[in-house]
């Protein structure tokens, strides 16, 4: 919080979210696990994208490791902009989405917060988020000289249709065969079983979580579940998330049952739209904390438990087609809008952010007629914040502090 809000707030300390360090204990732990040679663990290392089908993964013992979660502690870190230049002095264009060429640099040079990533043994790539994935998972394949799966899911612009489950079910097959030649040993259907019951369970404790921000004022905000985010996209399918996140809404619950709100005084609730900017999360924190503004929803966080009702707890292995099809992400602008809109309307939001992402052009590409929707059928306020998730050479400091404050005054 700015100097002005801590003067205010003589309780600062008890507004700390307790969890925060149990949470960089597991994450510590799990980098360490996965840096360690495969000699001693017996582990493989498998490099997937965000929104791939990580349970099989989990059921071959294969460690899932995920450059976009390493962009994101390369933007947080702020080491993004020496990285994402190194990367356009190999070739790459700017333009470029800045995770892709944070990566693609740091293979090169260890480079990062953590002294690069760990060297894969398989590349799993599913471009249910965006198209570059595929294109920069084919870099690092041969960069690595490592074998690279390709899922393909259809956009499913306004259904999912009988012909993209026939085809997405067929490669979730070939995923397994895949995955049972680079493992050398067969495919245990048990235990997936098990595995999808815990990601499942994972996955209901992260909206549980996220729902918390129903109450009036909301114990955490989305910049808090950036934070907490990362265990339901690492380690997905496993016991210590259902554990952690166990643990997280218990403290959620009794913040709530204490009166206790992330702001001292919470006076308007927003909704995000889009990555954050990870150089920029706490400033924008204290930012929207000055004016008293709750951002107490957003897209990113919800996109690892949205497809919930398309699972079958019954037959998880034969639900993943649909499940990690019909995302947000992967679905039409008029889909996307009305997504935003339910969420406007869930969580009583009086205002709508959306970051105008240079880096996301799937996420980005049809904001502004998002922005429109939303205004026409809520007359919500909303703003548009250009920037990049992490190429700090993309943020206006001056520009986007007022842009808020004029943002914030609509509001009053």
């Amino acid at each position: 919080m700015s100097s002005t809000v801590q003067e205010k707030d003589p309780f600062k300390e008890k507004r700390k979210i307790k969890a925060v360090q149990k949470m960089k204990e597991i994450m510590t732990a799990y980098y360490i696990e996965a840096k360690t040679p495969t000699q001693q663990t017996g582990k493989k290392i498998a490099w997937i994208t965000s929104g791939g089908p990580v349970e099989p993964l989990i059921v071959m013992d294969v460690i899932p490791v995920y450059p976009e979660n390493y962009g994101a502690m390369i933007g947080a870190s702020k080491m993004g902009v020496d990285l994402c230049e190194k990367a356009e002095e190999m070739g790459y264009a700017r333009d470029l989405c800045s995770y892709a060429r944070a990566d693609i640099a740091s293979a090169t040079i260890n480079g990062g917060p953590i002294g690069g990533l760990p060297k894969p043994d398989m590349l799993i790539c599913c471009n249910n988020i965006c198209g570059t994935v595929m294109k920069w998972y084919e870099v690092q394949a041969r960069y690595f000289n490592v074998p690279l799966f390709i899922l393909d899911t259809p956009i499913c612009h306004r259904e999912y249709s009988k012909e993209i489950k026939a085809y997405v079910e067929q490669q979730i097959l070939e995923y397994i065969r895949f995955l049972e030649t680079v493992c050398g040993k067969p495919f245990d259907y048990d235990r997936m079983q098990e595995v999808g019951a815990l990601s499942i369970r994972g996955q209901r404790l992260w909206q549980d979580i996220l729902d918390t921000t129903l109450h009036k004022p909301a114990p955490m905000t989305c910049f808090d579940a950036f934070f907490f985010l990362a265990l339901i996209v690492t380690l997905r399918g496993k016991q210590e998330v259902v554990d952690y996140y166990e643990m997280l809404l218990a403290e959620m619950k009794a913040r709530i049952a204490a009166g206790i709100g992330m702001l001292p005084n919470e006076k308007y609730r927003l909704l995000w739209d889009n990555l954050p900017i990870w150089y920029k999360t706490r400033w924008l924190s204290e930012k929207f904390a000055a004016h008293d503004a709750s951002l107490v929803a957003d897209t990113y966080t919800s996109g690892w438990c949205s497809s919930l009702q398309y699972v079958d707890e019954n037959n998880f292995l034969g639900s993943l087609a649909e499940s990690y099809t019909r995302i947000f992400l992967n679905t039409g602008t008029d889909e996307m809008a009305k997504r935003i809109i339910e969420m406007a309307d869930k969580y009583q939001v009086n205002g709508l952010v959306l970051h105008s992402n240079r880096s996301c052009k799937p996420y980005s590409l049809g904001q502004y007629d998002i922005q429109r929707i939303v205004q026409e059928q809520r007359g919500l306020p909303t703003l548009m914040i250009e920037a990049d998730m992490v190429d700090e050479r993309n943020f206006s400091e001056s520009q986007i502090e007022t842009r808020i404050d004029a943002f914030i005054e609509m509001l009053k």
